[in-house]
């Protein structure tokens, strides 16, 4: 990808609403030129999308050719209220409601026409991610999660259809064995990998740590989510 497509995207970080469990969500979508397919952040609480990480990870998602959606799942006011109770973001089946209609809501746009959708997960999110993938097999492509618990999604592993790379520092212990527990439950028939960044804690905050994850990512993206004129 060239530095042109990486400065001149069709459209970069346009103001989008998602309409969802009654509620209106807000988010911000980029286009670059070319795009080659489209990556949904789905993130749990306290990693919204003004979030430097998920802003660098969808800046260089942008550069290899994938649009991407980065929307908040919780309203400014239960975010405020879930930084309290932490309820909201354990809410799992609420979660995977709001990232199945952004499914719907990107597959509705005129960019999307033929391309496949990706869920980037991330905490909680990836469990919704996961949940959603099941209920829309046909559309999401692929899904990556970053840290997540993707245990969370309980029975759905087994209807899941895309691939799935799922990413853990190898300094987060308490979660690699989650991970390792989903991956053995996630449907055998599709792609599923579990990818260890070595030195990482649970945010990835070390050197190096989160360029790894990006990398990762965007290769299991562009290997899953051609568009269907390349198929």
């Amino acid at each position: 990808m060239n530095n042109k497509q990486k400065e001149n995207p069709v459209e970069a970080n346009k103001a989008v609403t998602i309409e969802a469990d009654l509620v209106r969500l807000e988010g911000s979508l980029s286009v670059p030129e070319g795009v080659q397919g489209v990556v949904i952040f789905v993130h749990g609480s306290g990693s919204g999308q003004q979030s430097a990480r998920n802003l660098y990870v969808a800046g260089e998602m942008q550069a290899a050719g994938l649009a991407t959606l980065l929307f908040d799942l919780l309203t400014p006011e239960e975010e405020e209220l879930d930084l309290h109770t932490r309820h909201l973001r354990f809410d799992i089946s609420m979660l995977a409601r709001r990232t199945i209609a952004a499914v719907d809501w990107v597959l509705e746009q005129s960019f999307a026409r033929n391309l496949k959708v990706g869920l980037f997960g991330v905490s909680t999110g990836a469990a919704a991610a996961l949940i959603a993938a099941a209920e829309r097999p046909n559309f999401v492509g692929a899904v990556v999660s970053r840290g997540g618990r993707p245990d969370l999604a309980a029975n759905a592993l087994t209807r899941v259809q895309s691939p799935t790379l799922l990413i853990v520092g190898s300094l987060d212990y308490p979660v690699i064995d989650l991970n390792e527990q989903a991956l053995a439950g996630l449907n055998p028939k599709p792609m599923k990998e579990m990818s260890i960044v070595p030195g990482a804690t649970h945010l990835f905050e070390e050197q190096d740590a989160m360029e790894k994850v990006t990398h990762l990512a965007i290769d299991w993206f562009q290997r899953y989510l051609p568009p269907s004129w390349q198929e």
